[in-house]
């Protein structure tokens, strides 16, 4: 008998992560509900889920051991919240991304489950002490931040509340695991997780390159899909400093401290995204890619099928 089998998940939303999330979970074997306070959205979000599947399947690139219609039997809809976290010993919420909402999701789901479940949120940008503030059991409570999309993207930032449990953390880290995602703990919660803080600055500068006139959209989009990037899709910044050296991390330092410290003095402020500036990098970028439906929708399946490649590519 595997670890995940007879095992249940309650996924409360039904908007894209909620789907992707149900995608991941049922994958590793898990039985997942469905919640969608919108009568008839979690039974549409199945449909949507089974396409998904199919399509996968016939492209090789459906992830787990089972078949794509043995997946979808894992899976069941319910408009009825009481109904949908029976059973449940994980809730993965993914609602909106409004602070009375996601409070309000919990409150709900607290008084409808034992001292052991452990309560998750999808959020990408609230702190656990601000989404967990009016749940009387914090220790069970964990932010588990997927990237989108979660099925190729297979990153999860998992952020403790301040009295979170190592345990939950550790259940958290090896369900994760278990579907086949990768975790990263943060060991306390901060503004903007990891990912958002490095992905922050890394726009700051693009924008700033830009900006100034040191270079164009275009070329500085291809400093990283076309440098950075190649690196940065199997080695971190770390590793990169300690190979990038004859003898390791600490030879990278003598040589380059300087030289790193003298240009990240000479980074500007923080921009402010907006006005002249903002316009006109907006501008350039509609010159490559026009902002309609038609251009973006297939900018975004050109994206997801890159990614699915890379997917395979590091298995």
């Amino acid at each position: 008998m595997s670890s995940s089998e007879g095992k249940t998940i309650t996924v409360i939303g039904s908007g894209l992560i909620g789907r992707s999330w149900a995608m991941v979970f049922i994958s590793g074997g898990y039985r997942v509900k469905i919640y969608d306070n919108q009568p008839g959205q979690a039974a549409r979000a199945i449909q949507e889920v089974r396409k998904q599947l199919e399509d996968l399947q016939e492209e090789c690139m459906l992830r787990g051991d089972q078949s794509a219609s043995e997946q979808l039997a894992l899976l069941s809809s319910h408009n009825d919240l009481c109904q949908a976290l029976e059973g449940a010993f994980f809730i993965q919420e993914c609602v909106f991304e409004e602070i009375e909402a996601k409070r309000s999701v919990f409150q709900a789901v607290e008084s409808h489950v034992g001292e052991g479940v452990i309560l998750s949120s999808s959020t990408s940008c609230l702190l656990p002490s601000n989404i967990f503030s009016q749940v009387q059991n914090r220790k069970r409570c964990i932010i588990s931040h997927p990237v989108n999309p979660p099925y190729y993207v297979r990153l999860v930032e998992l952020v403790p509340h301040p009295e979170t449990l190592a345990e939950v953390m550790d259940t958290t880290h090896a369900l994760m695991t278990a579907v086949g995602q990768a975790p990263v703990r943060l060991k306390k919660e901060i503004d903007g997780f990891a990912l958002n803080r490095v992905q922050y600055a890394i726009i700051a500068e693009s924008w700033r390159l830009v900006k100034d006139g040191v270079i164009s959209v275009k070329d500085i989009d291809l400093v990283m899909s076309e440098g950075l990037g190649m690196r940065y899709a199997f080695i971190g910044p770390m590793e990169t400093m300690h190979l990038n050296a004859p003898e390791g991390l600490e030879d990278y330092l003598q040589r380059y401290r300087e030289g790193m410290k003298r240009v990240l003095n000479a980074f500007g402020p923080v921009p402010e995204f907006s006005g002249e500036a903002a316009e006109r990098i907006n501008k350039e970028m509609c010159e490559l890619i026009p902002a309609d439906q038609q251009h973006l929708s297939a900018r975004r399946e050109r994206r997801d099928q890159l990614l699915m490649g890379l997917a395979k590519l590091k298995k």
